[in-house]
């Protein structure tokens, strides 16, 4: 958990001072990265928690089948659910077709085209996701 609190912190320092200085799509794509990885932590706790319940069935320490599981044992719980769903972009995020918008400016916004439609990650898009990651974090505890 205590991993996961400092990827959290530097996140939010991502967001609140990085990006409102430089306004790059740069610094979004970090902050996504940094997200993933305390996901990604955050995922493992999920493991342990389905171990201590008795859903979790032995698998592959691929990410991808850990993450499938995960979907079907907590597929209830909305926060959960909606978390990983942004795991899955934020995880292909550096494969992604991106266009760059408004660089430097007020307006900054990284299109990002995934699984067949266009998202535009802007600073209110990001306040959602930082918003969500928040219960997210607090549903882990």
């Amino acid at each position: 958990m205590e991993k996961i609190i400092k990827e959290k912190i530097s996140a939010d320092h991502l967001l609140y001072v990085s990006l409102k200085y430089t306004k790059t799509c740069d610094v979004i794509i970090n902050l996504l990265l940094r997200w993933k990885i305390m996901i990604d932590l955050g995922m493992d706790i999920l493991v342990e928690k389905a171990q201590k319940q008795k859903k979790w069935k032995a698998v592959p320490d691929a990410p991808r089948a850990k993450l499938v599981q995960l979907k079907k044992i907590f597929a209830d719980d909305q926060i959960i659910s909606e978390t990983l769903q942004l795991y899955e972009l934020f995880r292909d995020i550096e494969q992604l077709e991106k266009v760059r918008e408004n660089e430097f400016r007020k307006g900054v916004n990284l299109k990002v085209t995934y699984k067949g439609e266009t998202i535009n990650i802007d600073l209110e898009k990001l306040k959602e996701y930082s918003s969500l990651l928040e219960r997210f974090i607090s549903a882990l505890k």
